[in-house]
């Protein structure tokens, strides 16, 4: 994906050489712009304000306001911000806590440099992008109101319903047939426990699995 200007990036990121490093890949990339850094929650809630940058690379781990709190603050602020949290920590606690806040990815921070610009692209257009590893915690951690969890592809398929896709949509965005996909709903449903997709969804984003 390319973008006509460059997308708006502000780092929020405690550590003075993760900043740094950072800053210098960032510079490097002709899709991405960086406005501003902040080294703690409190600066970064109001560098959001001044700046209104299109992504938040956001840390969770920092002194003072955390990152998941300044996730919350930011959206508090604008509800369309676009927030993807880059961190070491793949624990349930830290992931539920940043998704909860609002955050739209969430990202490890061994990630390559062309998985973070990508990230980033996916984000600024509106998708959810999580790590691998986080979201197989999220599909081992779905399914409490039924039997069994969800399967990877049951949280592609929910995913993409949280995002307003129909099913003939769904079918194209994971290239697989309308039936699958209306296989892989009515198991999202009896999983969930849910009367339909809208509870379905809502039944998620309680749990922390969807960030809308």
């Amino acid at each position: 994906m390319s973008t006509a200007t460059p997308i708006r990036i502000l780092i929020v990121e405690d550590q003075r050489i993760v900043r740094e490093g950072l800053r210098a890949l960032l510079e490097d990339e002709t899709v991405v712009c960086l406005v501003g850094e902040a080294a703690h929650g409190e600066a970064a809630v109001a560098q959001y304000e001044a700046l209104r940058p299109d992504v938040v690379l956001m840390d969770l781990q920092m002194p003072g306001m955390d990152g998941a709190e300044a996730t919350r603050r930011i959206r508090a602020l604008d509800p369309q911000a676009r927030v993807l949290v880059l961190t070491t920590y793949a624990t349930d606690e830290f992931i539920f806590a940043a998704l909860r806040a609002g955050a739209k990815g969430y990202l490890l921070k061994d990630a390559s440099a062309d998985e973070l610009i990508a990230a980033i692209q996916a984000i600024y257009a509106g998708q959810t992008q999580l790590s691998p590893a986080v979201a197989a915690r999220l599909v081992a951690g779905v399914g409490g109101g039924g039997p069994e969890p969800l399967t990877a592809r049951e949280l592609d398929v929910l995913t993409l319903i949280g995002r307003g896709q129909s099913n003939d949509a769904i079918a194209v965005t994971l290239n697989i047939s309308p039936r699958t996909v209306k296989v892989h709903v009515q198991n999202i449903l009896g999983k969930l426990n849910a009367a339909n997709r809208t509870e379905a969804v809502a039944i998620a984003v309680r749990q922390g699995v969807l960030s809308l």
